[in-house]
């Protein structure tokens, strides 16, 4: 932000000049307001907005909106979207949330409320298959918590910009029709992080692909490259100088831009692939440097991290 626009931000609280407001207005964080019924999905909501690049608040009192609004226009275009999460469990703040959307109204802001339901049916099945009760059933049924926080959701869900009944969508059909709805003209990116690692040391717990590379030969066995790591370019060339090695390397870039895709499709937006050797030092390295690089070339946001490459 400019001294100009921050010098707007000042006189438009002020309601001065015309040109101050219109600096300020560029400035306002859009704003979306999650709510719903519990067990009808508001998690995932908020996750699927935080992969989008919102800014996501859990549980924040809706008297406290204005001022997260206000925090995110100080941000100097930092925090441009924000979600948040305003449910049952801040029950006692309800009586806020009318006179904030109108603070927030009067302010100019760009504001949306999404609410997501389900059935009775849906939600008690849900309920029951995590075991655990729903938050305003008190001593009674799960039944009677859910009519209670109908009751009181009635009025917000009828202010709704956006209501997603969630009884018949599974996780990946509620990620797709939040995409599809604040995604803009951007696609849902996919971040992967490549891994490099010995087997000797196990497997990476946080793998959701594996690769092996012990089928190439290990310069671990050429004296005068054993003291260095697939990072440098004697040992790069040698791994991908043997037989195989190059072709692996395009078959399984090919088959992660595949894998890529059905990622996307589904919702799935974080990928970690673990490419092993038996130490972690030398073919693995230098494969998840030249993977890395291949999918980085793909559009794909990609970090390599080299777990064992510093052990002995």
């Amino acid at each position: 932000m400019t001294e100009h626009d921050r010098d707007g931000a000042e006189h438009v609280s002020t309601g001065t000049t015309k040109e101050a407001g219109e600096a300020v207005e560029a400035a306002i964080p859009e704003l979306v307001i999650i709510s719903g019924m519990s067990g009808a999905g508001r998690s995932t909501a908020a996750k699927c907005l935080e992969d989008l690049g919102w800014f996501v608040v859990d549980n924040l009192p809706p008297a406290l909106i204005p001022t997260m609004v206000e925090l995110g226009a100080r941000s100097q275009g930092n925090v441009a979207r924000i979600a948040v999460v305003v449910d049952v469990r801040g029950r006692r703040f309800f009586d806020n949330l009318r006179e904030s959307l109108a603070d927030l109204d009067a302010k100019g802001v760009n504001r949306r409320i999404v609410f997501l339901e389900s059935s009775d049916e849906t939600l008690v099945r849900r309920f029951e298959s995590v075991r655990r009760p729903h938050p305003l059933q008190g001593d009674g049924r799960i039944v009677d918590g859910i009519e209670a926080e109908r009751d009181l959701l009635r009025e917000l869900r009828g202010d709704a910009d956006l209501v997603i009944d969630t009884s018949s969508l599974n996780v990946h059909e509620l990620r797709a029709k939040l995409d599809a709805g604040f995604a803009g003209d951007e696609k849902p990116e996919l971040r992967a992080t490549v891994m490099s690692f010995g087997y000797k040391y196990g497997l990476p717990v946080d793998a959701d692909l594996v690769v092996d590379c012990r089928f190439l030969p290990n310069p671990h066995w050429v004296p005068e490259l054993r003291p260095f790591t697939g990072l440098n370019e004697e040992v790069s060339a040698y791994v991908f100088n043997q037989p195989g090695a190059k072709e692996f390397l395009d078959r399984y870039t090919e088959l992660l831009q595949l894998i890529a895709a059905g990622y996307r499709r589904e919702g799935k937006r974080y990928v970690t692939v673990a490419v092993g050797c038996t130490g972690g030092k030398h073919r693995s390295v230098a494969m998840s440097e030249k993977l890395a690089a291949r999918l980085a070339a793909e559009g794909v946001e990609t970090v390599v991290v080299h777990r064992d490459m510093g052990r002995e």
